[in-house]
């Protein structure tokens, strides 16, 4: 999602031996954000690169300074041909097919890769660290394939597409988006293509980076769209006449999860003063209790917010990690490891997936319900001006089911779906790049089916007219008025629909609430 801040933050992001942040993710792969080095990282990179070359000249072998790599790691290669073992290595492993990877997905990538290398934990030279860094301040996004990488050892073909690049090989697009040869924009840039020496080609490639970098992004954005899910959900209790009886503080308190908590508080801030829910709040009401999509949308919501702190949690300890293999050791040990496996990784994104597609799910079942006279309390079938003549939102509900439904396939897991692969050297996988492959999609879906309830209810709030809503549903409603008229003879819905996912998208209805009530948690 677009960032709703008034002014980009200009300032280089600084890259050191210590974990980047996530708004420092953010900052690279959306703003353009400039990337420096540390002092300090500057000194551990060449303190760590001197190690290296001492064992590159002893004749026992070392797993990716002198030797192959996987199946092929049981041969000794002799020095003559190690720069062109690390060539080998980057073109080989450069085997992406299918679209392009979004440039934000791959700034992020080059980022976390770089805050590897930064650790002095990889080995190598000063000069690769600094390509990098200048890479991405110049603008330049390596072209990168959605298909290749199988999230062990890391994120290969996706990271290798980056380090062919660097190399002066292969397409990248510079600053203003057009497609080219590498050496072409590198020279632009005033950048000079790397050499590749021992053991640097296999650390450019082994890392969680590029699934780390779409965890982050992901959270990012699901952190705004699950308030944006209790304002769509406080709209839609107003509009059904629901009752906000069911968010007070002491009833949460009987089951104190904190998401669900903060869900509620939410709600009832924003239902706060609604002239809508005051109207039959009184003893003449005859309704019992609310359906589930209503009076369970704190429990819901609170779960994602939950689950979102834990796949959090788990991004906050990748992001303070130097992935590698082999790894230098701080105290000089150059050893094989197996943490560039992305299991911690693929297992979030696969649980994020879960509760995006649950929360659709429910702002489905809100919308449907303003849909069916049986059960919207007044309101004309489908919300129509002139039902028969006119369809209202009924298809509007098809647009969010189809969606809601696609969302269900993108929940199966990824991370199950182990395939061995280097002759069963590597023979058990996290899939890890998938899983964040389909959760992007899935946050796509969310934010669709979101805006279409927001619309919806918005009709519905003002079909209850003269009863007033309350100040911060009503100051969302006329956000999305000043984009799409209100109750009226069918029109061609889908711009309309387009038009409230771009409010979603860049913060404008989430805005409109916090103006009246505040920061949402």
């Amino acid at each position: 999602m677009s960032r709703t801040e008034a002014a980009v933050d200009t300032a280089a992001v600084v890259v050191g031996v210590g974990a980047v942040s996530a708004a420092d993710v953010v900052r690279v792969a959306r703003d353009g954000a400039r990337v420096e080095l540390s002092a300090e990282s500057k000194k551990e990179i060449a303190a760590t690169r001197g190690r290296i070359e001492s064992l590159a000249e002893e004749p026992k072998p070392v797993y990716g300074i002198s030797t192959g790599f996987g199946a092929l790691a049981t041969r000794h290669i002799p020095l003559e041909l190690r720069k062109q073992l690390q060539k080998s290595l980057v073109r080989s492993h450069a085997a992406g097919t299918g679209p392009e990877v979004e440039r934000e997905v791959i700034r992020a990538l080059m980022l976390l890769r770089l805050s590897t290398l930064a650790t002095g934990r990889t080995g190598v030279r000063l000069e690769v660290a600094e390509t990098y860094a200048a890479v991405l301040s110049a603008g330049i996004t390596p072209v990168v394939h959605e298909y290749g990488s199988l999230g062990c050892s890391g994120d290969l073909a996706p990271l290798a597409h980056i380090a062919l690049a660097i190399m002066g090989e292969g397409t990248v697009r510079d600053a203003s988006g057009e497609a080219k040869p590498a050496a072409e924009a590198l020279a632009a840039a005033g950048i000079a293509p790397v050499e590749l020496q021992e053991k640097e080609g296999l650390a450019l490639i082994n890392g969680t980076d590029g699934m780390l970098g779409q965890l982050v992004l992901a959270c990012h954005d699901l952190r705004r769209l699950v308030k944006l899910a209790d304002i769509t959900a406080a709209m839609s209790v107003e509009g059904q006449l629901g009752t906000d009886r069911v968010f007070a503080a002491d009833l949460q308190a009987l089951r104190p999860h904190p998401g669900q908590a903060a869900a509620a508080s939410n709600m009832s801030r924003l239902l706060a003063g609604s002239g809508i829910v005051a109207s039959h709040a009184g003893p003449d009401c005859t309704r019992v209790q609310d359906a589930y999509s209503l009076r369970c949308s704190p429990q819901v919501a609170g779960g994602v917010r939950d689950t979102i702190a834990h796949a959090e949690s788990v991004a906050s300890v990748e992001l303070a990690s130097a992935v590698d293999n082999p790894v230098v050791t701080l105290d000089g040990r150059v050893e094989s490891n197996g943490n560039f496996h992305g299991a911690p990784v693929a297992y979030v994104l696969d649980f994020l997936a879960i509760v995006v597609a649950d929360l659709a799910s429910i702002s489905e079942r809100r919308t449907d319900r303003f849909l069916d006279p049986a059960r919207n309390h007044g309101l004309t079938p489908f919300l129509a001006d002139d039902p028969g003549v006119d369809s209202g939102h009924m298809i509007a509900q098809y647009t969010q089911a189809a969606i809601v439904s696609e969302l269900k396939r993108l929940a199966v897991p990824a991370s199950v779906d182990s395939i061995p692969s280097s002759a069963m050297q590597e023979d058990h996988v996290s899939m890890g790049w998938s899983a964040a492959r389909k959760l992007r999609k899935a946050v796509d879906g969310l934010t669709r089916v979101l805006a279409i309830e927001a619309l919806t209810a918005a009709r519905a709030i003002d079909m209850r007219s003269p009863l007033a809503p309350s100040a911060a549903t009503a100051a969302v409603r006329d956000r999305i008025r000043e984009r799409v008229e209100g109750p009226g003879t069918d029109r061609h819905l889908s711009p309309e629909i387009e038009a409230a996912v771009e409010l979603c998208q860049n913060g404008q209805l989430l805005a409109a609430a916090e103006a009246v009530v505040g920061s949402l948690d």
